[in-house]
């Protein structure tokens, strides 16, 4: 996997050019507007992309777009690999190693998700504060890739300054925002009302198929205690979630904000959440 990412760096990093991306952007379903906003934008299909294959979840696009967003070099990827597609969990992380071998030092993962906690009522935005890793799955299984670390710390996965950035920023624009635990599962199935309990008993207050492996990733090559340290080179993570309806978990639909990128050496997932679980 390491010459993979080598591979795949070497081609994103010579379509950019002189472009050094500080953030990156991973897009959920519905957030392709985001894409959109880049200005200066430089599309890299990821049929160009060695290892990238392409998504096959509705409105995925499948590329990466280089740019910038309110002054602030980005890229972002339009259309990530769920494992629920049949793709490894190395296939899923490799754009975020990509991403930290172009030197971007804030990620932002987005998805959309369903609500779990009862008081929610919907719209709304939540934080993500932690995550449950119930897809038994992890990127960092196999030998120890260029960057990683064996046993990386994950005590704090969603950056504590990051996730007081985005409270500051809600407060600041009015926007209500809630805070919680994200639960990322397998699927592609939805989950039955007997696993919505058992996920409200074990603390989770949303449930996704996505961002999960990301994060992963992303911790062992910036561990915590040198992002704390040494925000050029670390790289940090916070969540958000919003929450569109009650009932059983319907179809994704996008959500979060892209404003968190202002903030350097930092990782961010911000989540859409469509429903909430019985």
């Amino acid at each position: 996997m390491t010459d993979g990412v080598r591979a795949a760096t070497d081609v994103v990093a010579k379509r950019l050019g002189k472009l050094k991306p500080r953030a990156a952007i991973v897009l959920g379903s519905g957030l392709g507007g985001v894409a959109e906003a880049v200005r200066d934008a430089v599309r890299i299909p990821y049929k160009d992309i060695p290892g990238f294959p392409e998504p096959g979840a509705p409105g995925h696009k499948g590329e990466l777009v280089g740019g910038t967003l309110e002054g602030v070099p980005v890229v972002v990827q339009s259309g990530r690999f769920h494992l629920y597609e049949g793709h490894a969990p190395e296939v899923a992380a490799l754009p975020t190693r990509v991403f930290a071998r172009l030197g971007a030092t804030t990620l932002v993962v987005t998805n959309a998700a369903g609500g779990i906690r009862h008081t929610f009522r919907p719209p709304v935005l939540m934080l993500i504060a932690d995550h449950i890793n119930l897809m038994f799955k992890n990127p960092l299984v196999g030998p120890v890739a260029e960057g990683d670390e064996r046993f990386p710390d994950m005590s704090d996965p969603y950056d504590p300054a990051l996730r007081r950035l985005a409270r500051d920023v809600a407060r600041t624009e009015r926007i209500p925002l809630e805070e919680g635990v994200y639960a990322g599962l397998l699927g592609p199935s939805f989950e039955t009302p007997a696993e919505i309990r058992m996920l409200q008993r074990i603390g989770a207050d949303a449930v996704g198929m996505s961002t999960v492996p990301e994060v992963i990733a992303a911790r062992p090559r910036h561990p915590l205690s040198r992002v704390l340290e040494h925000h050029e080179r670390g790289r940090r993570s916070v969540g958000a979630e919003a929450v569109a309806s009650r009932g059983a978990r319907g179809r994704e639909a996008g959500g979060g904000s892209a404003r968190a990128a202002h903030q350097g050496g930092a990782a961010a997932s911000l989540v859409s959440l469509e429903s909430v679980g019985a």
